[in-house]
């Protein structure tokens, strides 16, 4: 499925219905389409798994677009002679009626004609074969591994030669490379098939284009390969600028709710309102990271704070824990420079302590600031296994390594989706 031309006809669309059934100004149609649609992408529209049911997206379809009404409500008050009942009603019926059918219309065209495309795979299924199956089930089953091999020179080339007699029993249309060492083997017959066109791939790519994430597995079989590029990762020097103008600019937006947060728990708990808790920050700094206080204060247990848990939540705790508003001071840690709106979540310390004993590539997390929200926070549930923290681990190393600008508007999108949905985790 051509994602980007989904998202490009959606924007046409939602334009075209502004500026000639609304005739609204140009200007204006460009403005408002691009902020209804970024409040439908917000809520995952245009994933694949959302795409395939006509109901899930209905009901996010019209959730972002009412979202996507509050950021037009604001400008409303410069603009108001553009925008009346009429624009929120005819944008809301327009989204909710077209575009949920023309996303299942695409999905249905996607699933019955895109072609299957079958790869042998240069490594070991004992070692790998779980990888590739998730792989598979990302493209819909649209990519399929069929045979996996432990090669010599002899046994691939006749591999491939009876594919272009078009003996085997599934066309074989590449090969993935999933064990480097094993590559080597057969190093100069790759470059042939690649020469003569045929694909070749790295199993690297396509765990980063498929899953979003880098197993720790994979981390391992080209270890050279990933220490040389998580090596090499630098902040950007924009992004200090980004953090502390965007910090500062939230820090005043949401001081409203700051206040009425503080007020509830110094009623309902007294003091302390905030939370402080060091927690390990880039190039391994320790730093005290400030929340509003969720627990009571006076059952705490400091030999087993995570004990019955549940009963200590104050009563604006689980509201504030389920919108994630108790991360709201640590605005104050992204000003001072120690933290970045968008980033690996920054760990307790006994936490890394022991993850990082036990996690290879567990430290290149902490190659860039810590964040309030990250690519592991919208993708993964709370941590409390090794497993979990392997598993976190993996997106955190995806977002180090692909890191710009875009992915971090994207996460701070599907994080808002993850507020208004209350699906915080803790």
């Amino acid at each position: 499925m051509r994602k980007a031309a989904v998202h490009l006809l959606d924007i046409a669309l939602i334009f075209i219905m502004n500026a000639f059934l609304l005739n609204l100004p140009i200007t204006i149609s460009i403005i408002s389409s691009l902020i209804i649609y970024l409040g439908i992408y917000s809520f995952r529209t245009y994933d694949t798994e959302t795409m395939k049911s006509y109901t899930e997206t209905l009901i996010k379809t019209t959730v972002g677009t009412l979202v996507s009404f509050i950021v037009i409500l604001i400008i409303y008050f410069f603009l108001n002679k553009y925008f009346n009942r009429y624009f929120f009603l005819t944008n809301q019926l327009y989204t909710i009626t077209l575009l949920p059918i023309i996303h299942k219309i695409e999905y249905n065209i996607y699933e019955k004609h895109m072609s299957v495309k079958n790869y042998l795979v240069i490594g070991k299924k004992e070692e790998i074969g779980h990888i590739m199956e998730e792989i598979s089930e990302k493209s819909l089953n649209k990519i399929k591994f069929t045979q996996y091999i432990n090669p010599n020179p002899a046994a691939l080339d006749e591999i491939i030669k009876q594919n272009t007699q078009k003996t085997l029993t599934q066309t074989i249309h590449g090969i993935v490379i999933t064990d480097p060492e094993l590559e080597e083997r057969v190093k100069p017959q790759i470059q042939n098939y690649k020469a003569e066109g045929l694909e070749i791939q790295y199993l690297p790519n396509m765990v980063e284009k498929y899953l979003k994430r880098i197993p720790i597995e994979v981390t391992q079989k080209f270890k050279e390969y990933y220490e040389v590029v998580f090596q090499n990762i630098q902040p950007s020097p924009s992004q200090k600028i980004i953090d502390k103008f965007f910090g500062t600019l939230l820090l005043i937006l949401f001081s409203p709710f700051m206040l009425i947060i503080s007020l509830a728990i110094l009623i309902e708990d007294g003091k302390p309102i905030i939370y402080k808790q060091k927690r390990m920050g880039k190039d391994e700094q320790i730093f005290i990271i400030n929340k509003f206080r969720s627990l009571k204060e006076a059952e705490i247990d400091p030999n087993d704070p995570n004990k019955d848990i549940e009963k200590r939540v104050l009563k604006s705790g689980k509201i504030i824990r389920k919108l994630r508003l108790d991360e709201l001071p640590q605005f104050w840690n992204i000003i001072k420079g120690n933290m970045s709106i968008v980033g690996p979540r920054p760990e307790m310390l006994e936490f890394h302590n022991m993850m990082s004993n036990q996690i290879p590539f567990y430290n290149y997390r902490l190659k860039l600031n810590p964040g309030i929200t990250g690519w592991a926070q919208i993708h993964y549930k709370h941590t409390s296994t090794l497993e979990d923290y392997m598993k976190k681990t993996e997106y955190d190393l995806y977002y180090i390594k692909n890191r710009n600008i875009f992915l971090d508007i994207k996460i701070m999108l599907k994080t808002l989706e993850t507020m208004v949905g209350m699906r915080g985790t803790r």
